[in-house]
């Protein structure tokens, strides 16, 4: 209960509606074997382990990272692919591919717990995989406090709450500074690439969005649904973007830059900066690093105002 009690006071008011990994009720948290260990994920259903999990499956390279974060890298048995950070998770068995799941292996695997994520793991999947017994946490992250959420939850289900609190001390100590920053004038008008063939963008329920917002910036398709929404380029002309920031996997720097460059005027005019996708598309501790870029890019067009 003193966990849940920090919890409770170390958020702000938004906290009951919006954790929205549900979480984050850590009811009874057992660190020994044998002891019961009771979460609340992001569907609103309760995660009920007889003892910490020792064999986890996660099916989303984030849930692999914050696993490592939460202390609970040695007790993965797979993951998704592209799970490349720590250098430690890439030489674990690869289990799901954007939406392919290997189900025989995961079995296979004996996990005692799967780490899924509601934007991403098929409600089927998730389905089927508790139908054969398995307990399934339904992760969601849609606000950066969640992320410290995220490591507590698992840190409680694999029994390592401990060594998990210096990674989410750390991360709220960094959050807490860019919360601190204040900002003059109008909203940086910003838009936000996660693809360009066909353009699609984020919405206001996004985790990249509450970092625009953190930034001083405001999201310009942020009202639209769904989470990713696909947009023309009318409609990006019509809503007059300060800035362009994102980018890709299939993309570097250079060729995000060289692609808007050759856009027609006035698009092909304003400035655009490349994120590092593993930076601010994954909500793990790690997106701190994307944020402080897309705050410094954001501080330039407020100095290019004057």
């Amino acid at each position: 209960m003193i966990f849940l009690l920090k919890l409770l006071q170390n958020t702000g008011p938004a906290f009951g509606c919006a954790f929205s990994l549900g979480l984050l009720l850590a009811l009874n948290a057992g660190f020994a074997a044998g002891q019961t260990v009771q979460v609340i994920d992001g569907r609103g259903a309760t995660i009920r382990l007889t003892q910490p999990a020792r064999r986890i499956i996660t099916l989303a390279p984030h849930l692999t990272e914050l696993s490592f974060a939460a202390g609970a890298g040695a007790h993965l048995a797979g993951v998704a692919r592209f799970s490349n950070y720590p250098e430690a998770a890439r030489r674990l068995p690869v289990v799901s591919d954007a939406g392919q799941f290997d189900t025989e292996l995961l079995l296979a695997l004996k996990p005692d717990l799967v780490l899924a994520w509601k934007n991403g793991t098929p409600a089927t999947v998730v389905a089927r995989l508790e139908s054969v017994g398995l307990p399934v946490f339904v992760a969601e992250f849609s606000r950066l406090e969640d992320i410290a959420g995220g490591i507590e939850a698992i840190a409680t289900l694999a029994g390592t709450l401990p060594a998990a609190a210096r990674a989410r001390d750390a991360y709220n100590a960094g959050l807490s500074d860019l919360r601190a920053r204040r900002y003059s004038g109008a909203p940086v008008r910003v838009f936000y690439e996660i693809w360009p063939q066909p353009l699609m963008t984020v919405n206001d329920t996004h985790i990249i969005s509450d970092v625009v917002a953190l930034c001083g910036g405001k999201n310009i398709f942020g009202g639209l649904r769904p989470l990713t929404p696909e947009v023309s380029r009318e409609a990006l002309l019509a809503a007059r973007p300060e800035i362009a920031l994102g980018g890709s996997s299939a993309e570097l720097a250079a060729g995000f830059a060289a692609r808007w460059a050759g856009l027609p005027p006035p698009l092909g005019m304003i400035p655009v900066r490349h994120i590092a996708p593993d930076l601010i598309q994954r909500p793990t501790p790690r997106l701190l690093e994307g944020a402080r870029m897309v705050c410094a890019h954001l501080d330039a067009v407020r100095a290019a105002r004057r």
